[in-house]
């Protein structure tokens, strides 16, 4: 229960129908730029398809119901499309997409703002939703299970409870940690997806559709090219297919060449595998300074002046999936494989592969 405030939005209103987003700190360039390369059905977004199917189905049973979708919860890291599929649920479900992040609700007043003024069938859609605090994850409990709000009128001896019935709505939640949602939010979501790592095919598909909305031409080669060097991850392919088109209007005459795209990619530090610098910073501080490890992630942390948060949530999934890096019960280890794609001689008392 709450007491009752002055609510405040932390979100832009909605300025008509359709698909209403604020991404905070975005340019106009940055957001014109994210929303045309934003996929707008399931048809056209590639990748993913055990979790597109599942949609699919969810999706149509509500609409034969003309009941919202239940409660969805996507998790896995950072850039794989859990935005864009919020975005493309509210879109095919006919709904309005409201947005905010766990960090943005400071108080409990800004997320009761903001679902006193949900409509029937809308979506609320919170991105890091593990860091919404305690005490306003609590008032979600009533308006997920119940669609109500429960208020506290007045202090002391005189205060007592209010209702407010809320319009039946859809939270879509995003985390990149699962673990830190609290067990009882986590079971109040009527799906739970993970986002898997992309296939080096699809993400070729991903670049080919985007350079052809982006009217750039590209070589199959470089296509090729950038799919192998993008982690695994769309928004890094795009990051990385934006910053070539750059270098090929300068260096070139517009079209993405394999040369030109190796150029970009070395200016850009980028190796063969999809490392950047702070990935090579990472592995050769656990080869040099602790003879390959095991080593603590708060030691690899201060030793490489990055933040621990940054390390396990951005660079340690992708050098995990490459087999570069290894968890044990003592710390990070680096595989012989990472030494040989560094050049590195393999210590002679290797502890594994």
């Amino acid at each position: 229960m709450i007491e009752r405030e002055e609510f405040e939005m932390p979100i832009a209103p909605s300025t008509g129908s359709g698909n209403n987003t604020v991404t905070p700190n975005a340019s106009p360039e940055e957001r014109d730029f994210e929303f045309s390369l934003r996929p707008k059905t399931l048809a056209d977004f590639v990748g993913q398809e055990g979790l597109k199917e599942n949609l699919t189905v969810f999706m149509g049973a509500a609409k034969k119901r003309e009941e919202p979708i239940e409660h969805v919860l996507l998790y896995g890291n950072p850039g794989l499309g859990k935005t864009t599929l919020a975005h493309i649920i509210a879109n095919e479900m006919g709904s309005q997409i409201r947005v905010t992040s766990g960090p943005a609700l400071e108080k409990v007043g800004d997320l009761a703002a903001i679902l006193s003024n949900l409509q029937k069938g809308d979506i609320l859609f919170i991105d890091e939703i593990h860091r919404i605090n305690k005490t306003i994850e609590e008032v979600l409990y009533p308006a997920m299970e119940d669609y109500a709000l429960d208020i506290i009128v007045g202090k002391g001896p005189t205060a007592r409870t209010l209702r407010i019935n809320l319009e039946h709505f859809t939270l879509i939640g995003a985390t990149t940690r699962l673990s830190l949602l609290s067990a009882p939010l986590r079971d109040r979501f009527g799906m739970v997806h993970h986002l898997d790592f992309y296939k080096r095919d699809d993400l070729a598909t991903i670049l080919r559709r985007n350079a052809n909305i982006l009217r750039t031409p590209i070589h199959d080669d470089a296509v090729e090219l950038l799919a192998m060097r993008s982690r695994l991850t769309p928004r890094i392919a795009n990051r990385m297919l934006r910053r070539a088109r750059d270098f090929a209007q300068v260096k070139g005459d517009g079209t993405i060449t394999p040369d030109l795209c190796r150029d970009a990619l070395a200016m850009m530090r980028v190796d063969e595998e999809g490392l950047d610098a702070v990935d090579r910073h990472i592995l050769t501080t656990i080869m040099e300074k602790f003879q390959g490890g095991p080593v603590g992630l708060s030691t690899i942390a201060a030793a490489t002046q990055e933040e621990m948060e940054t390390i396990e949530d951005v660079h340690e999934p992708y050098l995990l999936q490459l087999g570069f890096l290894a968890r044990t019960p003592r710390g990070r280890i680096a595989t012989d494989r990472a030494y040989k794609h560094l050049g590195i001689d393999i210590p002679e008392q290797s502890r594994l592969i």
